[in-house]
């Protein structure tokens, strides 16, 4: 494959197609078995949309010179050529871009499971209320795209809705299409308490941490601190006569995290340590993003949750996401779930871009 005016690495391209056969080669010939199997049928999905691409732009170019040569030579067939020339340039400018966007650095999590945590913020009941809305919305959109859902635990509010609620979502891509939720997330909208019609302002937090396997993070028995005690609901009442209750402290970070929604202590354990990896997995990613984003801001994918990321304004049937200021005049349909992909396909597009420009800044 070779292009004098092409805009991306070609022997890169070449490099990726080499190796894309060479994986495909000993997949098929079955002297792989156990884990390298695995390891390679992993390398090989990641592969493949790459260099298949690369290879339908290797293809292009061909046909591209022969078409040049044609036009060279002159003849009757000089004329036909010049005329397919435009619309296969317009062809391999498109690949082309297509690769470049394949070819951006991938965050290694996109492919996770999901965390989900969602607390109620400033205003009260109506906060609480706001809270089990956005889970709820999560909850449809993760529906929408066959995504599974599982409850960790939750603490409801006195008059609906949630102060904390955790969840798993499990899904091809969890992570990529969710992560940009986490922050900040403001209601304004008339309670049905109010009397007088005024309109009240309200907030929830919501995290969005990647589901950490052991090979992602490695935790030290002698760092833990692990107490049991027992599972208390609503106004203290036991819930249960054994010490089923768990808290887990990571002592080096001095990062804390408790579980008691199941009636077996192993369970709790389980899920504690499930959700204090994720948590210890992030505080790491976070630290490694901000070393590389030292001399900019990254606007979409920051997670910052104390940014203020989106209002939803319900007078005025309004979703902003204010870090790209986009403003859908859909919350109805946003809030059901399914339309809140809108929302998300525009922030995954304009971090893209993010990646784009950096990569030509760099080149």
């Amino acid at each position: 494959m070779s292009e004098q005016k092409s805009s991306i690495p070609l022997e890169k391209l070449e490099r990726i197609i080499q190796r894309f056969a060479t994986v495909e080669h000993e997949l098929s010939s079955g002297g792989a078995g156990g884990d390298a199997f695995v390891k390679l049928s992993r390398e090989y999905a990641d592969l493949e949309p790459t260099a298949k691409k690369a290879m339908e732009l290797r293809k292009a170019y061909a046909e591209r010179r022969d078409l040049d040569d044609m036009v060279k030579a002159g003849g009757e067939l000089a004329d036909m050529a010049e005329a397919e020339r435009p619309v296969l340039n317009e062809n391999i400018a498109r690949m082309e871009q297509e690769l470049r966007i394949l070819l951006l650095p991938k965050d290694a999590a996109d492919d996770k499971n999901v965390i989900l945590e969602v607390r109620a913020g400033t205003g009260g009941d109506e906060a609480a209320i706001f809270a089990g809305d956005l889970f709820r919305m999560y909850q449809r959109y993760a529906a929408f795209k066959g995504w599974k859902v599982e409850l960790i635990s939750a603490s409801e509010g006195e008059h609906g809705g949630y102060k904390e609620v955790i969840a798993n979502i499990y899904g091809a891509g969890a992570f990529a299409h969710m992560k940009f939720e986490s922050g900040v997330h403001r209601v304004q909208r008339v309670p049905a308490t109010e009397t007088q019609g005024r309109i009240h302002t309200s907030a929830a937090t919501v995290a969005v941490l990647p589901e950490a396997e052991d090979v992602d993070i490695r935790i030290e028995d002698k760092d833990l601190r692990i107490d049991v005690y027992r599972s208390s609901g609503p106004g203290g009442q036991s819930v249960n006569t054994t010490d089923s209750a768990v808290r887990i402290t990571h002592l080096p970070t001095g990062l804390a995290v408790a579980q008691q929604t199941e009636k077996s202590q192993l369970k709790n354990k389980n899920a504690a340590m499930k959700l204090l990896r994720a948590r210890l997995y992030e505080m790491e990613r976070s630290r490694l993003d901000n070393e590389r984003s030292a001399t900019r801001k990254d606007q979409v994918g920051s997670g910052d949750r104390s940014e203020r990321i989106r209002t939803y304004n319900f007078p005025q049937g309004r979703c902003t996401d204010h870090r790209i200021n986009l403003t859908l005049y859909k919350l109805d349909q946003i809030i059901e779930g399914p339309a809140l992909e809108e929302m998300v396909q525009a922030l995954m597009n304009h971090h893209q871009a993010e990646l784009l420009a950096e990569a030509d800044n760099a080149a």
